[in-house]
C-alpha cells in the first residue's frame, strides 16, 4: 500500500494502476472484481476500516464489495442512482456489451448484491473528503474532494490509462460502459476545474499536474 496524500493511500494491485482501490481515512474505496479479495484483504490488516464507499457500481469496482462488508462488518456507501444495481441481482453488467462479455463479467467480476446503508449524496462528508455528485459513467458514479489540499478520487469519470492496451494518458471512460457520455464530460469538466494537486483515478497512475486535466476536460467535445 502506497501513501499518496494524508491519510489517503491506494493499494498495490498487478498489472499496477489498473483496477485501483484506495483507503481514505478509515474508508475503503472501491473494491476491485470479485478476484481482488485475496489482495485487499492482504494490504488492509491491521487497519482500522470502518465503512466500505464506492465512486460507482461497476463489476470493477463492486466485486469484492460484499465480501468486504461481511467480513469487516462494515456499512457500504454509494451515491443514490447507483443504489438499485448494488442491490439487485443482475444489474451491474453493462447493458450495451456484449453478450460474451456480460458473462465473462458475471463469471470472474461481478460481485453479490449487497444492502446499502448510506446514500451518498452531493455535499455529504467521507473521512474528510466532500462527496460530489459526477453522473454520466454511471447515474448515481460519486467522487471525492479534499479542498485543504486540493486531493480528488474521481473513479471512472476520466482514465488515466487505456484500459484496453494499458498504455498510460487521460483518456474519457470507454462509451460501451459508460450510461450518459455526454454528461460524464460535464462532470469530467467540473472536476477539472477543481485544480486538484492530486488526481486519483480507478484506471491508471495518479496524476500531480492541474494544467494536464484541465488540458485534456477542455478539448472534449460538449
Amino acid at each position: 500500500m502506497k501513501q499518496l496524500a494524508e491519510d489517503v493511500y491506494m493499494l498495490k494491485g498487478f498489472p499496477p494502476n489498473a483496477i485501483n482501490v484506495y483507503v481514505m481515512g478509515d474508508v475503503l474505496i472501491d473494491a476491485a472484481t470479485r478476484q481482488a479479495e485475496k489482495r485487499i484483504f492482504k494490504q488492509i490488516a491491521g487497519r482500522t476500516i470502518a465503512a466500505h464507499a464506492l465512486t460507482h457500481v461497476h463489476p470493477d469496482h463492486q466485486g469484492c464489495s460484499h465480501i468486504v462488508c461481511e467480513r469487516l462488518g462494515v456499512p457500504l456507501w454509494c451515491g443514490q442512482d447507483d443504489v438499485p444495481a448494488m442491490e439487485t441481482a443482475g444489474s451491474v453488467a453493462s447493458p450495451k456489451a456484449p453478450r460474451w462479455l456480460q458473462r465473462a463479467q458475471e463469471r470472474w467480476w461481478i460481485g453479490p448484491p449487497h444492502a446499502v446503508s448510506r446514500v451518498l449524496l452531493e455535499g455529504d462528508e467521507v473521512a474528510g473528503f466532500t462527496v460530489l455528485d459526477t453522473p454520466g459513467h454511471t447515474r448515481g458514479h460519486v467522487s471525492f474532494w479534499r479542498e485543504s489540499d486540493r486531493v480528488l478520487i474521481l473513479g471512472d469519470v476520466l482514465n488515466n490509462m487505456n484500459v484496453m492496451t494499458g498504455i498510460p494518458g487521460l483518456h474519457q471512460p470507454p462509451a460501451l460502459f459508460t450510461t450518459d457520455p455526454a454528461r460524464n464530460r460535464a462532470s469530467a469538466r467540473r472536476l477539472a476545474a477543481l485544480r486538484p494537486a492530486l488526481t486519483c483515478f480507478g484506471h491508471g497512475a495518479p496524476l500531480r499536474d492541474p494544467d494536464k486535466l484541465a488540458d485534456f476536460a477542455a478539448q472534449l467535445p460538449n
